[in-house]
């Protein structure tokens, strides 16, 4: 017992010489600590405005449908748009969280896949600063090889999440899919499509 009490003042002692040190080290380097903390506030202030951008909210984005995309093979498509319309600079990276709804304006069962679709490659995610009334655009695209059977979909509307949202827009979409297996490209300025 009388061991373990000493050992316990060795250790304080030794803590509380540590301590001093670091203390005294501290005080010594105020003026420098002081000096970097201002180098710091100086150098984020220099850095481009687009690292504040705050992300674009749904309520701030109008969701449209641009160009319809036929092509072979049963395949459809259309382009997908996400306006700013929240009167100030705002940012958007990367997929949009697509899904099928009924009349009822239900879930339907649907899986979506990101990436390269029959009408475009992907861009790939890129931060996108949209100023008020500028657009961002993805490419949607399904088959319907299967309309009117157990293995198609209908839908009646497209539930769209701008990305980094909780909350999603509505656009009528009354249209089959297989499976309600659709694919979206990341957003972009503009992608070029074929078909």
């Amino acid at each position: 017992m009388i061991e373990h009490e000493n050992s316990h003042r060795t250790t304080t002692a030794r803590t509380g010489r540590r301590t001093g040190r670091v203390l005294l080290g501290a005080a010594a380097a105020g003026g420098l600590t002081l000096a970097l903390a201002g180098a710091g506030t100086a150098q984020a202030a220099a850095q481009p405005a687009a690292a504040s951008t705050p992300t674009c909210a749904a309520s701030a984005l109008k969701a449209t449908f641009g160009e319809r995309l036929a092509g072979g093979m049963n395949h459809q498509g259309v382009v997908l748009r996400l306006r700013n319309l929240s009167g100030t600079t705002c940012a958007l990276r990367g997929f949009p969280g697509v899904g099928l709804e009924n009349a009822a304006h239900t879930a339907l069962s649907s899986h979506t896949t990101w990436g390269d679709t029959w009408y475009a490659q992907n861009p790939g995610k890129k931060t996108l600063a949209l100023k008020d009334g500028q657009s961002a655009e993805a490419v949607l695209a399904w088959t319907h090889a299967n309309t009117g059977t157990s293995e198609a979909v209908h839908a009646s509307s497209l539930r769209i999440t701008p990305p980094a949202s909780t909350t999603y827009k509505t656009l009528a979409f009354p249209e089959w899919v297989d499976h309600g297996d659709l694919t979206v490209t990341a957003l972009a300025r503009h992608i070029d499509v074929s078909g």
